[in-house]
């Protein structure tokens, strides 16, 4: 993580968003103080396709016992 004050970061802010898209966090001070912060931007997620998964779960059994029995009969019939 870097620190530059405000003026240092209006003169070289494409500097400092080429440090920030390498995966470094930059701090940006005004009279010593934090007033700014820089960080990556997330990763945008993939939209769900909902048929697709509505397709896989159509082929999975229907669990007949609740999942907590289901946990305790695997956690003590099997032994480790």
């Amino acid at each position: 993580m870097s620190t530059v004050n405000l003026v240092e970061a209006k003169a070289h802010l494409s500097d400092l968003i080429d440090q920030v898209e390498a995966g470094e966090t930059v701090d940006i001070l005004r009279r010593g103080k934090l007033v700014a912060r820089l960080v990556p931007a997330k990763a945008a997620r993939k939209p769900v396709d909902v048929a697709v998964l509505r397709k896989l779960t159509e082929k999975m059994p229907v669990q007949t016992e609740p999942a907590g029995e289901f946990v305790r009969k695997m956690r003590d019939d099997d032994r480790y």
